[in-house]
């Protein structure tokens, strides 16, 4: 009965943690829903917030599990997960998350959750245990992302240049203002309906390794649906004002037709890879559409030194994370 009431209590404490990064995620991530909204002027920054974190939760309604299906089932054999590996996962992704967010550097949570389990799972049975299919679909969209998303960015600058060539300045700036609620709001729905699942995942990956919930389920327990989704509004709520600046102004400047573009094109990718299960970075599907509504104007409107750098960090954040959830699930096997 105690080895019961042992192993119910690590369960809840690992649930806890994913909420906890559930938490983190929004306010990470909180600056790529926001950056451009502000910046343009078009919402002050705790209005910017609350208008995300309404979206990033009513979600929600709106998309079907397919990452939380893919976190769950896609990335590792079935029988392999257990509490050191999930234990191992989420240190290392949090970790991460509290470098970045400490320096300034918009990295992505979805590829730090995404390592941790490599890394731990590595760490207890060999690469052989990973599903490959999940895993490079999931790699192969830390490149499809960031470049869709400048692709739409761009094609919709170069568009609505074109639609409003012959409409004064300041009539296509109030429009766009308003417009820009609606791309703004789009977009935070794109990016709770995929960071919110990833979460939902790795919490379905505990149940179904601790007897809690079958492999052969068609979705997990509302309660870790609902939890998750309210978990990511609260910490955009509380947003990640370090990241806003490089996000919103450093990589270029923008104005409400810009700044809609950017969402604009950021929702789009965000929606299609949702839809195709694929848990992608919010990070990356922003910043490469700000790029390119950026280089629609001229090629030195881009700082590409900054640019250059927030790659680097998506570069090394499955390596650095899936290396500290390694360590990670050796100190679990010495603590539990």
């Amino acid at each position: 009965m105690e080895t019961v009431q042992a192993a119910l209590w690590v369960v809840v404490l690992l649930v806890a943690l994913a909420l906890l990064f559930d938490f983190m995620n929004g306010f990470h991530d909180a600056a790529n829903s926001i950056a451009t909204v502000v910046s343009t002027g078009v919402l002050k920054p705790a209005q910017a917030v609350a208008f995300a974190a309404f979206f990033n939760v009513i979600a929600v309604f709106v998309f079907h599990l397919s990452v939380a299906a893919t976190v769950g089932k896609g990335i590792v054999q079935p029988g392999v997960v257990d509490t050191h590996v999930v234990f191992g996962a989420l240190v290392g992704a949090i970790v991460w998350n509290v470098i970045t967010w400490h320096y300034g550097i918009p990295s992505s949570s979805s590829h730090a959750l995404i390592g941790g389990i490599v890394g731990a799972v590595i760490a207890k049975a060999g690469a052989g245990s990973l599903i490959a299919s999940g895993i490079w679909k999931t790699v192969a969209f830390i490149f499809v992302s960031p470049l869709l998303g400048y692709l739409l960015g761009s094609l919709m600058m170069v568009a609505v240049a074109w639609i409003c060539r012959r409409a004064r300045p300041s009539k296509v700036d109030k429009w766009f203002r308003r417009l820009q609620l609606v791309s703004a709001g789009a977009y935070s729905l794109g990016h709770g309906g995929n960071d919110a699942q990833k979460t939902i995942g790795i919490i379905w990956l505990l149940l179904i390794a601790t007897g809690y919930s079958s492999v052969g389920d068609s979705a997990p327990p509302t309660w870790t649906i609902v939890s998750c989704y309210i978990a990511i509004g609260l910490g955009t709520m509380f947003g990640g004002w370090r990241i806003v600046k490089t996000m919103g102004q450093k990589i270029t400047k923008l104005k409400p037709v810009g700044g809609f573009c950017a969402e604009s094109g950021g929702a789009l990718t965000l929606f299609i890879a949702t839809a195709m299960g694929v848990p992608v970075s919010t990070t990356h599907t922003i910043t490469g559409a700000i790029v390119g509504v950026g280089s629609t104007q001229r090629a030195s409107a881009v700082r590409w030194g900054v640019a250059g750098n927030i790659v680097w960090a998506w570069v090394l954040t499955i390596p650095a994370s899936a290396f500290v959830a390694a360590i990670a699930y050796w100190v679990s096997l010495q603590i539990f």
